[in-house]
């Protein structure tokens, strides 16, 4: 029934599913009779109609042969029968049963000519087959006559040279057995030769060659001894591969490489090298430990051969820490470099790495013994193993540049165990910055070796350092203060070109700050400085080699014999003032004022100055830098800081801010020592800037210890505040600052205040380095440091040389004098008054004592010019303190006070070059305000504040005081009551 309902779809009938089942032929299906089938031609068809029956009939009838139709029907009929309906339902099946029926017959009609032509090629095949049959019953026949015509002669020669052919063959085979088992001798012979690729090529070719002969019972015991052979070659191998770790040899190393490319191991050879490397430095520092240890301890004992490596280095002492530690980055070196070089190899080498040509040519012994087919399977496997090659060297590649990291952390591990075993508080500072350079090295190798910024070590070492520079410092400090307290203060002659780069402890600066290299030769130097350690080193030495100390290099050549360089010179000082062709450009910077007087009076020109010479007492002395020996030392002490900065950047804020106490400490001094008076610094004169108090008050606050520079006794409180605090300095008592003749210890001065302002001169040129080495975060101290304390050096010689000034001229005397003229005279006079005179000559006195101090020092210029503006406008003002003690005066009274000041004047621009007069229109302003009206006084009192209360109400009371009535003089006194009630 399927293949009646497939023939049926074929001709565009479908079932109302869609789907096709077969339907019982025994059940369901009968075949129509001829009358039958007859009566269905005969019947009148419509297509339509007849579809449309097929179509009612139910799916179930389609679904399977073993589908029960009977049961079926039988299922579907009602509790209750009806005949009736039974017949009507009968006949819809005959109906259904006669479409199908007609259908079927009329594709079996449609089908007969296929039929017909399907029986004709079914004829034809059986008729082919016939004739096959013949053909074959021929050939048998015609075989068994060939047999027939062979004879038993020619087959037994035929058997006998097969058996020659087979003996052949046996004896090659033989032949190449023999070969195999002689080639133990060989391999031992490369082994001790170290050729690994050859003696493993070699045993792989036989272990390949042997599979051949396996079917011998020989060759199973040569297979177990040739395995054997080779696991041998392989721990050898791997002997060989641990002997680079420390000694890198590029033919050992590609023999080696070789080899394992030839085991197909090249990523297992990778693993085990880097396992060497780790291996090789753990021991590498023991060993070093443990012989300095064994040799410092006397003995043989191995109870050192049984500590770890941490406990090891606490038993270094400080004797041989530092040979020690060169020794180990000595070792850790030669393993950096064999890894570098391995690096190396891999990038250049490893294309050009090939079997070796021992191990072929042994093989030519038998390998033209085996089968072809052997050798091409040799051939092939090459090919296959070439695919892979690619794939191994991007795993070396990149197993290569992650050991980097991992290598150097191991290095960095050792080391900092080492750096840390041992306290080096108290080393030598030489000693110290001698290891601060080997780490820095050892840093720098870090850096080139894998990028590392070596954070480890720069940790440990900060620790160290830190710990180390705050004893050190604190020492400094109080070696600093006992200099100061036995500082006489004389002058440490130096030569003229003298520069803190000429001393030893900056010669680090003065390679790297060089300008006198000529263009021709900048780019081999720039060329030089891009070679790396390991290019450098490469071919041999090593960078942790410690040089021996040549003293000759470490002398210096600062120092003048007497205070002249040469006799040229003392005669020279005095010919050209102002030649300063063969002076430095340097000096000429930092001595520029003393030289031209650019400041602080920038109008005296070169022409007054060249005919004008007597101011000047600098001239008996070559103009050479001035300062002390504590100057000198302290100089030297930044020089050491800094090297220890420029070796640790990571402390570079530590070190600055100890380098900028120990100037805040020399700048205390000095002003405690030369530059604190009270009742000097309560005249009102700005003698001391806003700026230098605060800078002096916060020294006092944060760096010295006024309670223990108040206790006799010296107990400390032990809080650490206080032991960063140092106690203030006392001046020696070998200075005299009270004597007269010496005007006042006025040579002590002037080596003291100059020799810091030239110490602040020296930070300026170092300000540029410090401030590369400086943290950004830290750069604001810096800034902060040099324009509020650096800057304010300068500013101390007001205060310091006002007292001076003070006392070198007697000016109670000139008030004296002045109270005894008689101002109320009723003409006009032509003579000038006694105190006049008695002024000049203590100018002159003053100036003759200052020539004589100049004799031992030189005074410059800058100084003075400040000593005679002080004591000018002290004498100015005391002219005015004079003028406003007068009860009486009338007009001529006030042009002999014109007289007075102008013959004054006349007489004081001949002992100075100072232009203009300091405070010559504070006198002359006063004196004119003699002549003002009451108006004009009111408004004059109102803008001229700079005078006391004192001398504006002498104005008052004595220029106006019969002119004006009583409301107007308290109108003028309530105003200089306002003026003089901010003061207060």
């Amino acid at each position: 029934m399927q293949k009646i309902k497939s023939l049926m779809t074929r001709q565009g009938l479908k079932s109302p599913q869609g789907d096709i089942h077969d339907l019982s032929p025994l059940e369901n299906f009968r075949i129509p009779t001829k009358e039958e089938l007859r009566e269905l031609r005969e019947q009148p068809t419509d297509p339509q109609a007849q579809q449309e029956i097929i179509n009612s009939i139910e799916e179930v009838y389609f679904s399977n042969d073993s589908f029960d139709v009977v049961k079926y029907e039988l299922e579907k009929l009602p509790p209750v029968l009806s005949l009736q309906e039974l017949e009507e339902y009968r006949d819809k099946l005959k109906q259904q049963q006669a479409a199908v029926s007609k259908k079927v017959a009329d594709l079996i009609l449609e089908k007969q000519p296929a039929y017909v032509k399907e029986l004709e090629r079914v004829t034809s095949l059986q008729t082919g087959l016939q004739l096959a049959a013949v053909i074959c019953t021929n050939g048998r026949r015609h075989l068994n006559i060939a047999k027939e015509g062979f004879t038993q002669a020619s087959l037994g020669l035929l058997a006998n040279q097969r058996k020659r052919q087979l003996l052949m063959g046996l004896l090659k085979s033989l032949r190449t057995i023999k070969t195999l088992q002689q080639t133990d001798v060989r391999l031992s012979e490369m082994l001790e030769e170290e050729d690994y690729p050859g003696a493993i090529q070699l045993c792989l070719e036989c272990q390949k060659a042997a599979s051949t002969f396996k079917h011998y019972s020989c060759i199973s015991e040569l297979n177990s001894k040739l395995q054997d052979t080779l696991e041998q070659i392989e721990e050898q191998l791997d002997v060989a591969l641990s002997k680079i770790c420390k000694n890198f040899d590029i033919s050992h190393y590609t023999k080696v490489q070789q080899a394992y490319r030839l085991l197909g191991k090249t990523q297992t050879a990778m693993d085990q090298l880097h396992m060497h490397f780790t291996q090789a430095i753990h021991n590498t520092v023991f060993q070093v430990v443990l012989g300095y240890v064994e040799l410092c301890a006397g003995n043989t004992d191995t109870k050192f051969q049984k500590l770890q490596y941490k406990d090891l280095c606490m038993h270094i002492t400080s004797d041989s820490y530092i040979p020690c530690l060169a020794d180990l980055c000595k070792a850790l070196w030669e393993v950096m470099l064999s890894y570098y070089r391995t690096m190396e190899w891999h990038e250049k080498c490893d294309c050009d790495a090939s079997a070796s040509p021992s191990g072929r040519q042994w093989l030519s012994l038998f390998e033209t013994n085996i089968e072809m087919k052997y050798v091409n399977e040799i051939d092939g496997s090459n090919t296959m193993g070439g695919e892979e090659t690619n794939f191994d060297r991007s795993y070396v590649k990149k197993k290569l540049e992650h050991g980097l990291s991992r290598i150097w952390q191991d290095v960095q591990l050792k080391v900092k165990t080492y750096l840390l075993g041992t306290d080096m508080s108290n080393f030598k500072y030489d000693d110290f910055i001698f290891v601060l350079d080997i780490i820095s090295r050892l840093m720098q190798v870090g850096e080139e070796f894998c990028g590392s910024k070596s954070e480890v070590l720069q940790e440990s070492v900060r620790k160290q350092s830190v710990n180390y520079f705050k004893n050190y410092h604190r020492t400094r400090l109080e070696e600093l203060r006992m200099f100061l307290e036995n500082e006489t203060w004389e002058l440490c002659p130096v030569k003229s070109s003298f520069s803190i780069l000429q001393l030893h402890e900056f010669k680090f600066m003065a390679q790297s700050r060089s300008p006198s290299v000529s263009p021709s030769k900048q780019p081999a130097s720039e060329i030089e400085r891009t070679v790396t350690l390991f290019e450098q080193y490469c071919n041999g030495g090593n960078p942790f080699e410690i040089p021996a100390s040549n003293k000759d290099d470490e002398t210096e050549d600062v120092l003048a014999s007497n205070g002249y360089e040469s006799d040229e010179q003392e005669k020279s000082a005095y010919q050209e003032y102002d030649s300063d062709s063969d002076v430095p450009e340097e000096l000429k910077r930092d001595y520029v004022d003393e030289q031209t007087g650019d400041a602080p009076v920038k109008s005296v020109s070169r022409e007054t100055l060249r005919s004008k010479k007597r101011s000047d007492y600098c001239l008996n002395k070559v103009n050479a830098p001035i300062l002390t020996n504590t100057t000198l030392n302290v100089i030297r002490l930044v020089g050491k800081y800094m090297q220890m900065m420029n070796i640790l950047k990571p402390i570079a804020f530590d070190v600055i801010h100890f380098m900028s106490q120990l100037f805040d400490y020399y700048l205390y001094a000095v002003y405690t020592f030369f530059g604190r008076n009270d009742t000097f610094e309560s005249t009102g004169l700005g003698l001391s800037s806003s700026r230098l108090r605060t800078t002096l008050n916060r020294i006092q606050e944060s760096l010295i210890d006024v309670e223990m520079s108040s206790d006799a006794t010296g107990t400390l409180t032990g809080t650490e505040e206080r032991k960063e605090k140092v106690p203030s300095p006392h001046l020696s008592h070998l200075v005299v600052l009270t004597s007269g003749s010496t005007l006042y210890g006025l040579a002590e001065r002037v080596v003291a205040t100059e020799s810091l302002v030239f110490l602040a001169e020296q930070f300026e040129f170092l300000q540029p380095h410090l401030d590369t080495v400086m943290p950004p975060a830290k750069k604001p101290f810096l800034q902060q440091f040099y324009s509020q304390t650096v800057s304010t050096a300068s500013e101390l010689r007001k205060p310091i040389y006002w007292i001076v000034a003070a006392k070198a001229i007697d000016y109670e005397q000139m008030l004296h004098l002045m109270a005894n003229v008689k101002w109320d005279v009723k003409e006009i006079m032509s003579q000038h008054n006694i105190y006049v005179d008695s002024l000049l000559k203590e100018f002159e006195q003053f100036n003759r004592r200052l020539s004589e101090v100049s004799k031992k020092v030189r005074i410059p210029l800058p100084v003075s010019n400040i000593l005679w503006e002080h004591c000018i406008r002290l004498a100015n003002r005391t002219l005015v303190e004079g003028y406003a003690n007068v009860k009486k005066c009338s007009n001529e009274g006030r042009a002999l006070m014109q007289l007075d000041f102008q013959q004054f004047l006349m007489k004081l621009e001949k002992l100075t070059d100072i232009r203009p007069i300091p405070d010559k229109e504070f006198v002359e302003t006063y004196i004119k305000a003699y002549y003002l009206t009451e108006n004009d006084m009111e408004r004059w009192i109102k803008e001229h504040r700079e005078y006391s209360t004192k001398q504006l109400n002498n104005l008052v009371n004595v220029c106006l005081g019969s002119h004006i009535n009583k409301k107007a003089r308290q109108k003028l006194v309530a105003a200089i009551d306002d003026i003089d009630r901010p003061k207060r």
